[in-house]
């Protein structure tokens, strides 16, 4: 007999987002964590979103996830990112209240229907075959349909500074060796990554006056279309901007030989985007500086993150490389920068629903997975979770394209081309970004997360009434005419435009990029609401480049069409190269998009492999 329905192993944002999105869609849900207060902590950075990474929050909370309406509700400063960039990298980043933020979360998980919250710790899967039917605690055994794996940095996890390595999680909390061991015996294949954070400092020692001030944007913005206040601009927290020097790097070269990295004790591979400030010099030894960005940690605390100088150089050395630092020559060390290397399961092993191919019922999700952020975490627990519900409907599997979302993205560059470091979502992983917008999020999910039964009904009426705006206003300009003798022609003049020679729509003048609706009420008989004005200049202004991307989005979509027969035999298909044959035969490609799509597997494989389907057929 089953105990549950679906068991989430893990707390963190993949573990919440799983758990959360399976308790609302009636399923009869545990979350296993080592303890309630480890649920939404934040061990790393504290804040949420970036580029490509907000655009993911704001796809999670299209879909009914949790993330946005959290990170608004306990965000300290909000800043939109690139505005001086075109829409297709704009992105929100909020600054979070890291105790804040854990307890909002924990206080939603704990007063969910259908979710138990157990403490405990995972020693291992109960399989029947090639089937999960459970998890193996401490001490008892646990029965479920479904089990997703969220268990972030903790397995067989090691916390390194210089030579000295102590077994543990973030933080030395506990880890587990017993897991890593009962999914090496089902037959996963596993690896080894490294990650790292820098020194936390006592912010009340720190010299603001010689760094640079970083204030958020003075306007509403936030992740969650649900979300209608944030904290008034004037009591956000600023962050602030220093750089390292000659003598920074000077003192880190002398020491490179006690960091863990180059020591030879850490074993994985690190994040190539994220890397350490010691690994940064040696990669970018042409760079005279880096910038070092200050950011508070909470209301609560009486600390700063240095975010860009992650480290595993012995303490006495961090101390020494940080009185190098512009205002922070007298900082007092919170905390110990300090590098954590844990095992990852090959993504390859995969589905793109996120299901394992070897396990059957078995779905993993986070850092698990070989990516690296809180971000792309709660992305692929989401998914994770919605792919449990429907499995346990009995409905298809919910895979979303690469041009529908920087989630598809992400999960289809993790099962098709795997990956030998932390992954990291980049705004230039996705050849259709101008398609993948923070301000479109909601266009391109919420219609697909109302018809799976995801979200509620007022949400998706307000999404509706949202849409009905953005046309009818596009038709009022369309239909707005200005002679040549209109009054618009004082802020042509005013912007640098010659006087109207013709009749022109507004609509027409939106289109050039010096006007937008905002500057355009004035001369408008209807006034266009800020967010809405927003939009529609993005949508009229971008109209032709949107409507070619989406032709080359709609080619890859025909080939993402395209199934490949799970019972498919490559050793057996005449004039595959070998690579091809080798890298098909293994990662099992669902659809021919997905074939082309493998690295190794060139054109002309995917030539003949149409070919064959064609002659099977």
């Amino acid at each position: 007999m089953n105990n549950y329905d679906v068991i989430v192993v893990g707390g963190g944002h993949a573990g919440i987002e799983a758990s959360l999105i399976c308790a609302r869609n009636n399923l009869k849900t545990a979350l296993i964590s080592l303890s309630i207060e480890n649920i939404g902590k934040m061990p790393c950075n504290p804040s949420i979103g970036g580029p490509a990474k907000g655009i993911v929050v704001r796809e999670i909370d299209a879909l009914g996830g949790q993330m946005g309406i959290s990170a608004d509700k306990t965000a300290i400063q909000f800043k939109i990112l690139n505005t001086n960039k075109g829409p297709g990298v704009r992105a929100l980043r909020v600054q979070s209240d890291k105790l804040a933020y854990a307890k909002y979360m924990q206080e939603t998980v704990l007063n969910q229907d259908n979710l138990t919250v157990i403490e405990d710790m995972v020693l291992g899967l109960k399989l029947e075959g090639k089937k999960v039917v459970g998890v193996k605690l401490k001490e008892k055994d646990l029965f479920s349909k479904i089990v997703i794996l969220t268990t972030g940095t903790y397995m067989a996890a090691v916390n390194m500074i210089s030579s000295e390595v102590v077994s543990g999680g973030p933080d030395l909390e506990p880890t587990t060796n017993e897991l890593s061991k009962s999914l090496r015996e089902a037959g996963l294949s596993l690896f080894r990554l490294k990650t790292g954070t820098p020194p936390r400092v006592l912010t009340s020692t720190i010299d603001f006056s010689k760094t640079e001030y970083q204030p958020g944007s003075d306007e509403f913005v936030c992740f969650s279309n649900t979300t209608k206040e944030i904290l008034p601009f004037d009591k956000q927290v600023p962050c602030y901007l220093t750089y390292t020097n000659d003598e920074t790097h000077r003192t880190i070269m002398d020491n490179l030989n006690k960091s863990s990295m180059y020591s030879g004790v850490v074993k994985g591979v690190g994040p190539r985007y994220c890397p350490s400030i010691e690994d940064k010099l040696v990669r970018f030894s042409d760079k005279p500086r880096h910038q070092l960005f200050l950011e508070p940690e909470s209301l609560d605390l009486d600390t700063t993150y240095i975010q860009g100088f992650s480290s595993s150089l012995p303490r006495d050395v961090q101390e020494k490389m940080l009185k190098t630092l512009p205002g922070l020559e007298n900082a007092v060390i919170s905390k110990y920068a300090y590098a954590i290397e844990y095992d990852a399961i090959d993504p390859l092993q995969m589905k793109p629903s996120l299901e394992n191919k070897l396990i059957e019922n078995l779905f993993t999700a986070g850092q698990i997975n070989g990516t690296s952020g809180y971000e792309e975490a709660a992305g692929q627990g989401l998914m994770a979770g919605i792919n449990a519900i429907m499995k346990l409907r009995g409905e298809k599997e919910f895979i979303l394209n690469r041009d529908e979302a920087y989630i598809g993205v992400m999960i289809d560059d993790l099962v098709t081309k795997g990956t030998k470091e932390p992954y990291r979502l980049l705004t230039s992983r996705a050849e259709f970004r101008l398609l993948l917008r923070h301000d479109n999020a909601d266009q391109r999910l919420t219609q697909k997360a109302y018809d799976l039964k995801l979200i509620k009904e007022d949400v998706y009426l307000e999404y509706i009434k949202k849409m009905e705006k953005i046309n009818n206003y596009k038709e009022k300009l369309k239909n707005s005419m200005f002679s040549v003798n209109s009054t618009v022609n004082k802020l042509l003049e005013e912007l640098g435009y010659e006087k109207l020679g013709d009749g022109v729509s507004g609509y027409d003048l939106i289109k050039r990029p010096l006007i937008t609706c905002e500057k355009l009420n004035a001369y408008l008989d209807f006034t266009i609401e800020p967010e809405i004005g927003k939009q529609i200049d993005i949508e009229v202004k971008y109209d032709g480049y949107i409507v070619k991307a989406r032709k080359e989005a709609n080619k890859l979509l025909e080939m993402d069409k395209v199934r490949l027969p799970e019972d498919i035999d490559y050793e057996l298909i005449d004039n595959l190269s070998l690579e091809g044959r080798q890298k098909l035969s293994k990662i099992r490609p669902v659809t021919i998009g997905q074939a082309s799509r493998i690295s190794g597997v060139n054109p002309a494989d995917i030539a003949i492999l149409a070919m064959y389907l064609k002659s099977r057929k």
